[in-house]
């Protein structure tokens, strides 16, 4: 009876506003997701022939999922975060070999009517083992060797998400960046690569050799206006060679390795092409029909954007536009609201840890679902380029839903026993 009691007193210990969050989100979802393929023949929202049939069965799999993930020990995240991302590893190897090829990406493991991407899964896998590195006590993150493991951790994912040709699912790891600095990373890091984002854009906006000739300028003013010494030339040498290898490697990348329509659609956000019936067209659709909402959105069922699939993925990727036309800016403000209540809720329950490992998960949790959040509706408004990421917890997808559902039910547990060490 002691043992059940300290149990059911641990199982009290759950953060139910994170829960009322994630449920009003997947709730929210699901009902978007019936107007988005809204058909007159099925309209019963339990068929479950039709995607929001489906995709109900997704949810109460999840919640059961999430029981089985609040009832394990604690211990069994940071005991066990090696091997699960191991699996995982596995898995993303499985798939390239045996999976089957969905628009173009080789992502998915066929089982019937069942399409599972184990690309989901790999989002918590990799929480865990940052997580348990970190939080090892004889890691110092100040320490090369160090740093060198941690991006190792995260490219390993990336680079083999990145071999089934889904660039978008790839680019969530730099999210992790943000743990690592939360953790100790200096900040010369991301100055160092928002200089080389900049210069990625120079030199797709601008004549490379234009770039090249402003850098050496550059260069040329700072061994004049500062201190001359050898050292100081050096470092400025190098890093004006580092910077013209980045250029030449940004024009060959972008011309040799994306591909045509990756080409297209960042040309298009920079306004170099107009395409207006290909790369341009989702885009172009999805700000109509966010924009047509007007206030208070044309009401339920009501969205003609929606209603005739004016919209490509808009069950998908592009949920938001179905949110945006039908529920209008009050509607999207209350979306956006509940994600930053989300977040902010996950940062300072994170802070609150005694255990490194339960803080640092906590973080790489809040950095994935930041990225998904920011990058999903900065495409669907125009803002940032189509890279196909789901929205979390709304977008329709079995996977998905599965897999951010065990991310976040994960920090839920390792909350609810935050006093602990280990």
């Amino acid at each position: 009876m002691p043992l059940f009691e300290n149990k059911l007193r641990k199982q009290s210990r759950i953060d139910w506003i994170l829960v009322i969050l994630y449920l009003s989100l997947v709730i929210i979802g699901w009902i978007n997701i019936y107007s988005a393929v809204y058909d007159e023949q099925h309209q019963n929202i339990v068929d479950f022939s039709q995607q929001y049939g489906k995709q109900l069965i997704w949810i109460i799999t999840a919640i059961i999922l999430a029981l089985v993930v609040i009832l394990l020990d604690s211990k069994f995240y940071s005991t066990f975060a090696y091997p699960i991302y191991a699996g995982t590893l596995l898995l993303l190897i499985a798939v390239l070999l045996v999976g089957e090829e969905i628009a173009g990406s080789r992502s998915w493991f066929v089982i019937g009517n069942i399409r599972i991407q184990p690309t989901e899964f790999a989002k918590f896998a990799t929480s865990l083992a940052v997580a348990r590195y970190l939080s090892m006590f004889n890691v110092d993150i100040s320490k090369l060797k160090t740093k060198i493991k941690l991006l190792l951790i995260i490219t390993l994912p990336a680079g083999l998400i990145l071999l089934q040709n889904d660039a978008g699912s790839a680019l969530v790891y730099l999210s992790f960046l943000i743990v690592f600095y939360r953790e100790g990373f200096s900040e010369r890091l991301f100055i160092i690569g928002g200089s080389l984002i900049l210069l990625f854009l120079a030199t797709l906006l601008f004549n490379q050799w234009y770039v090249m000739i402003a850098l050496g300028l550059i260069a040329l003013l700072f061994i004049v206006f500062t201190k001359k010494s050898l050292k100081n030339i050096a470092i400025i040498l190098v890093v004006l060679v580092i910077s013209l290898g980045a250029v030449y490697s940004t024009k060959y990348v972008f011309n040799n390795v994306l591909e045509r329509h990756q080409r297209t659609r960042i040309n298009v956000l920079l306004g170099k092409e107009s395409d207006p019936q290909g790369a341009e067209y989702n885009v172009n659709q999805s700000k109509i029909a966010i924009g047509s909402g007007g206030f208070a959105g044309k009401g339920f069922l009501e969205g003609t954007q929606t209603k005739f699939n004016f919209v490509p993925e808009q069950s998908t990727d592009f949920i938001f536009c179905t949110i945006g036309e039908e529920w209008g800016f009050i509607g999207s403000f209350i979306i956006i609201a509940l994600y930053v209540l989300l977040l902010f809720r996950i940062i300072n329950l994170a802070e609150r840890q005694r255990s490194d490992f339960s803080r640092i998960y906590g973080y790489g949790l809040a950095s994935v679902l930041l990225f998904h959040f920011v990058v999903n509706l900065g495409m669907t408004i125009g803002l940032l380029p189509v890279i196909g990421i789901p929205l979390p917890f709304i977008s329709y997808g079995g996977s998905s839903l599965w897999g951010f559902t065990v991310l976040l039910f994960i920090f839920i547990k390792l909350d609810a026993n935050h006093q602990e060490l280990f």
